[in-house]
């Protein structure tokens, strides 16, 4: 299994934009996707972290590479501040 961490800082006065937005494409996950989960901080509600599994790391890339992911990204990208810091990773434990 693969995942990725993200720290994100969304733009004063757009966090429901960007709530909405995760809602709308979570809803539709792409194949492969084991699940998202996204947290807002309770120290500084402009900024979130998203937490992605993956099937395995061939498959992460793949949909990195998609069209779609490129558009669905420049939507949020358009709502943060600056570029997300990002970490990548074989997921050595889990538990549901």
């Amino acid at each position: 299994m693969y995942g990725s961490v993200s720290r994100w800082r969304v733009k004063d006065g757009q966090q429901q934009e960007l709530e909405r937005l995760f809602t709308e494409m979570m809803n539709d996950l792409p194949p492969g996707s084991q699940g998202v989960s996204v947290y807002r901080s309770d120290n500084d509600p402009q900024e979130y972290w998203i937490a992605g599994r993956w099937d395995s790391k061939d498959v992460y890339r793949a949909n990195a590479n998609r069209p779609e992911t490129d558009a669905n990204y420049r939507r949020f990208r358009a709502l943060l501040e600056s570029d997300p810091e990002w970490h990548d990773g074989e997921i050595v434990f889990t538990q549901s």
